[in-house]
């Protein structure tokens, strides 16, 4: 069922409403529209001059002297701020709007004179403009001159129709109204609009104009519905029909009605055919909408002539939509944050089971149980008073839960049997990532990463999920390298270059034989004789030992024979330096007598069979230089052929 919505109209109250000012005699009763409504226009300072209407001399400046007037949409710092500042004409949204500024001159005179055509005979008018007084008032020491302005409407053959003085017009800061009513008279459809200004020029005697209205005046015109309401809403569908009906107080002899409805928002109105009565049954309709009435009242004579009419206040019939409130939930598991959401409307009333009710539009429920489940439902309501009804289903699921079990150990190379344990109604199981499962949808897969890798175990039961993490280490195995051959010297000592791989492991060096250091990479080792040693890397993580041999070659101390003898009889036919081998960058240079190198050995074993250039060298001595290439001194020597 619709409804309709009624706002109080204080009909009595309005009765002895006049649009009257302070300082102006006002229509007290309806006006139509302006038949005559100057407002400048709007632009840029400074506007254009107004041409015959004013006797005053038009200046381009803001700020005009004696005698002077401009048309601006402000004004400011004028005369040492002795003027107010004014940032904006009166036209209400007239941006940038033009007002007139007079400086009025040192002789009262007439300063704006303008015909005005098009109105209606035999019909009362209201004359209204805006005044601003412009001087501030302690200018001129507290002692400025007042505007003071008459008003003549005049026929165009010069006969007052009426007059009215405004009075001294003080200076306040802020627009002021006034005006006064007159009739036209049989065959009176033009009139002259005069203002003169009274007071002197001189310090003060300063003013803006904007806004100069003539509208049609009548009787009191109060229009209401269904007797005392000037405001009704109703929802779709609703059938009332309403009765609309205007009080038009004494004025006109012979006055004829006419209804005007406007859906626009009131930016223009038509007539109702049939409506021609105070009173009019607005029918009931469906369609959506702000409907505007209000009633159109003139003299007979005059009814064809729309200018002419004055107008009833304006009275609302609103019909309204009825919400949509779109109520939407989701799937839930337990122990969510439930929402509810709905839309379109203003208030809200939502209820539910076990018991919920909200007056929010999306309300929540914390931790949401299985007796959430179920329907709930929302009462929507337009700001105009429509309700509508909508519902949503809630399913909460219970939400599974997964150990996926302690982090494990294993060995490069291995692998390892996940054990997770699951409850409530599992559906599905997901591991990631899936490199190295045997497999991914299944609870305890077999791992074999190639590297440490934690898993993630993921639960269904239906849309509630819920994830748990494990991690498989995976050790390095050991790897070891015992390094280079070791060549020493009998008596000296040499650091083996061992290195090792793995996780967590630790060394040792075997045999335990002139060592030093067994349990690190990079022991001492000084054997008397040739060793073979071992380097054992062990794995603390169960993942075993590896091995890796280096020999360490023993010399005797440095021996140079001092002859040979190359005479091919097989006994010693060539110069050997045996033990030079544990010196491999070694150098050996020979020489003649002459100083002629006749031998080098370029880094290799050394043996010499005496020949230089393929040819057998002759008996005698021979130097020899021997550089071990080990920061110790060049040991120089001879050695003798002897065939």
């Amino acid at each position: 069922m619709g409804k309709y919505f009624k706002s109080s109209l204080f009909f009595l109250g309005l009765v002895f409403i006049f649009r009257a000012n302070a300082f102006a005699q006002l229509c007290q009763g309806s006006l139509g529209d302006p038949v005559v409504n100057i407002t400048f226009g709007s632009g840029s300072n400074p506007g254009p001059p107004l041409g015959s209407t004013t006797n005053y001399t038009y200046i381009a400046n803001i700020c005009p002297n004696d005698g002077y007037y401009t048309i601006a949409n402000s004004t400011h710092n004028c005369f040492n701020d002795t003027w107010y500042s004014v940032p904006e004409d009166h036209t209400p949204g007239d941006t940038n709007g033009y007002m007139m500024i007079v400086n009025a001159s040192y002789q009262p005179g007439d300063f704006f004179v303008k015909q005005v055509d098009g109105l209606c005979p035999n019909t009362t008018y209201e004359f209204a403009a805006w005044i601003f007084s412009l001087l501030e008032p302690n200018a001129c020491d507290n002692n400025g001159i007042k505007p003071n302005i008459t008003f003549n409407i005049e026929t165009t053959s010069g006969t007052v129709l009426q007059t009215y003085s405004t009075g001294d017009i003080q200076s306040t800061g802020a627009w002021a109204q006034y005006g006064f009513f007159f009739s036209t008279t049989v065959g009176i459809s033009s009139v002259v609009l005069r203002m003169t200004n009274n007071a002197p020029g001189g310090c003060g005697n300063d003013l803006m104009l904007d806004d100069i209205t003539f509208r049609p005046c009548g009787p009191l015109v109060l229009a209401a519905i269904d007797g005392s309401e000037d405001s009704v809403d109703v929802c779709t569908g609703d059938k009332s029909m309403f009765a609309l009906s205007a009080n038009v107080s004494a004025g006109y002899s012979d006055p004829v009605y006419q209804w005007q409805l406007s859906t626009d928002g009131g930016m223009s109105y038509s007539d109702i055919a049939g409506a021609t009565d105070v009173t009019y049954t607005r029918p009931a309709t469906s369609v959506p909408g702000r409907y505007l009435y209000k009633l159109a009242v003139s003299e007979s004579e005059n009814s064809n002539v729309s200018s002419c009419s004055i107008f009833s206040n304006i009275i609302a019939v609103g019909v309204n939509e009825y919400p949509v409130p779109a109520a939407s939930s989701k799937g839930y598991c337990t122990d969510d944050t439930l929402f509810l959401k709905a839309t379109d409307a203003t208030i809200f009333s939502w209820n539910g089971p076990v018991n919920f009710s909200s007056n929010e539009q999306n309300p929540f429920i914390l931790n949401a149980s299985l007796d959430n489940n179920g329907i709930y439902y929302v009462k929507a309501t337009s700001a105009k008073g429509c309700t509508s009804l909508d519902s949503t289903r809630v399913l909460i699921s219970q939400r599974p839960t997964v150990y996926a079990g302690p982090d494990e150990e294993i060995c490069k190379g291995s692998s390892v049997q996940l054990e997770s344990v699951g409850s409530n109604n599992i559906t599905a199981y997901q591991w990631s990532p899936r490199i190295g499962l045997s497999d991914t949808g299944i609870p305890n897969p077999i791992a074999s990463p190639s590297a440490t890798t934690l898993y993630t175990l993921k639960v269904f039961n239906h849309d509630c999920s819920f994830s748990d993490s494990i991690s498989v280490i995976v050790n390095e195995n050991p790897t070891a390298d015992a390094g280079a051959e070791k060549i020493i010297i009998k008596g000296q000592s040499a650091t083996l270059n061992g290195s090792a791989g793995g996780t967590d492991v630790n060394y040792l060096w075997t045999p335990d034989v002139s060592i030093t250091g067994a349990t690190s990479l990079m022991p001492e080792v000084n054997p008397s004789s040739n060793q073979l040693y071992t380097l054992n890397v062990h794995s603390n993580k169960g993942c075993g030992t590896a091995t890796a041999n280096v020999l360490v070659k023993v010399y005797q101390q440095l021996f140079v024979p001092d002859a040979f003898s190359p005479n091919g009889d097989g006994i010693n036919d060539s110069w050997i330096i045996e033990t030079l081998e544990a010196y491999p960058g070694a150098e050996v240079k020979v020489f003649n007598r002459f100083g002629q190198k006749v031998f080098d050995n370029n880094g290799k074993n050394i043996w010499w069979d005496g020949r230089f250039k393929g040819q057998q060298l002759a008996s005698g001595a021979y130097v020899y230089l021997i550089d071990l290439k080990n920061n110790t001194p060049v040991k120089k020597g001879i050695v003798y052929i002897i065939l």
